[in-house]
């Protein structure tokens, strides 16, 4: 799938870290509540990944990630959890890194996160 906007990633996400996966569904208000941002915004993203597949929700009722939406998410989380520990362990303070590790995991090309996961992987660290 081509690369969405941070906006789009950040919300796939917060998804998957709010337990949503295929077949479990997660309420648009704590979506909202884990990214800052009003009900009406989530509404309005939640429709663009529906018409992108990547999430279902019936009329005012649940979001839940379709296999495509959750698998993209979940890279999007592996990608921040992998530049969060990177970041972290180079000493930088824990909020300072999870802020840069959310800017670096939209703009890492999957080739780069490749090769750091291949480095991180022959270190033993993975």
């Amino acid at each position: 799938m081509d690369k969405m906007s941070k906006s789009h990633e950040d919300y796939l996400e917060a998804i998957v870290m709010l337990g949503g996966a295929v077949g479990s569904s997660v309420r648009s208000v704590d979506v909202a509540n884990k990214l800052g941002v009003s009900k009406a915004s989530v509404n309005k993203a939640i429709g663009l990944l529906k018409d992108k597949g990547l999430v279902e929700q019936p009329y005012y009722g649940d979001i839940t990630l379709t296999e495509e939406g959750s698998r993209y998410g979940r890279t999007v989380l592996d990608r921040h959890r992998m530049l969060f520990f990177f970041t972290q362990a180079l000493g930088i303070p824990e909020d300072r890194a999870d802020k840069e590790a959310c800017l670096m995991e939209h703009a890492i090309s999957d080739e780069s996160f490749e090769k750091w996961r291949s480095y991180i992987a022959s270190l033993g660290l993975e």
